[in-house]
């Protein structure tokens, strides 16, 4: 599950730690050397490096 292509635009995933708005399911939205991300509780957008995103992830849904 590590690789790249295992992530498609739109896949929701959970990270290890919750966002300060108490959930902690994330949408894709991009793919890449950055991932962006949309939270599903407040809808807020955050990009963050791939490295960081494979280190934080805990599980696709």
């Amino acid at each position: 599950m590590n690789n790249i292509q295992d992530f498609n635009i739109g896949d929701i995933v959970i990270l290890k730690k919750g966002h300060p708005c108490g959930t902690n399911e994330w949408e894709i939205r991009r793919t890449g050397i950055d991932f962006k991300l949309k939270c599903l509780g407040c809808e807020r957008q955050i990009m963050i490096p791939r490295r960081e995103f494979l280190k934080k992830l805990k599980k696709k849904k």
